[in-house]
């Protein structure tokens, strides 16, 4: 589900409970809210708001974290492309067709990592061209020291970056757990609605707690985007990886 969506449906419920709150608030008697009785729902409520603070800054702080991780090997998986490119370069004309190789896998490998085309995806594991470019390099013969040390070069380059690319092929779309974030949403409606019978409904409650709920919801999108990271508006970008490598002379 795009994380749009959920952080829309999180609005609804929240905003809905608060209004069902303000609701109840003008059905209930007067001595319900005052007293001992008034000390309960503020410590309940208390209580609740204590464990949805500590569920979103657990969610945030991981999801963010694996953000950043995902970014960072994408950045590596494209500095490996350049280095191995570079490599071939000075490998000789030998590897001029492995060169060629490797800039065709580049779309194919975009393709499969950010799902921008499921067939192409599909097509392109577990057997790539990308792949074809370690076979490649392996095939090769030196003639000398220094294309040998070369060649070891190329082999562990091709096959750290054919491994990163199925690490990140493998990665879920969504890595935000469901039940926390139902258990989240549950508990800022318990809080809203809360806070809605605490009060008498007036123009300035209902504005104030419209744009927390709205900043919750917002809390929660960025929750979302940031657990998918080849998808939705904060995607990391593929643009580095997509112009790594400048066309071949002649081509």
């Amino acid at each position: 589900m795009p994380a749009i969506v959920a952080a829309s449906i999180a609005f609804a419920l929240i905003f809905g409970s608060t209004l069902f709150g303000m609701f109840i608030r003008s059905r209930v008697p007067d001595h319900h809210l005052v007293g001992d009785s008034k000390d309960v729902i503020r410590l309940a409520t208390a209580l609740i708001a204590t464990m949805s603070a500590v569920v979103l800054a657990l969610l945030f702080a991981s999801t963010r974290g694996s953000f950043e991780q995902t970014s960072a090997t994408v950045t590596r998986l494209t500095a490996d492309i350049i280095e191995l490119d570079h490599v071939l370069e000075e490998y000789g004309p030998e590897a001029t067709l492995l060169r060629k190789s490797l800039r065709d896998s580049i779309v194919p490998m975009i393709n499969s990592i950010w799902r921008e085309d499921a067939g192409v995806a599909i097509a392109a594991l577990p057997y790539s061209r990308s792949e074809s470019v370690l076979y490649g390099v392996r095939a090769l013969v030196p003639h000398n020291p220094v294309q040998i040390s070369l060649q070891a070069r190329a082999l562990q380059l091709s096959t750290d970056v054919s491994q990163t690319r199925l690490i990140l092929f493998t990665q879920p779309a969504d890595s935000i757990s469901r039940p926390f974030m139902t258990a989240l949403v549950l508990w800022l409606s318990f809080i809203f609605g809360s806070f809605a019978v605490s009060a008498p409904p007036n123009r300035t409650i209902v504005t104030v707690l419209f744009v927390c709920v709205f900043s919750a919801s917002t809390a929660i999108f960025l929750i979302l985007e940031l657990g998918q990271p080849f998808d939705g508006l904060m995607q990391i970008p593929n643009i580095g990886l997509r112009d790594a490598l400048a066309p071949l002379p002649g081509r």
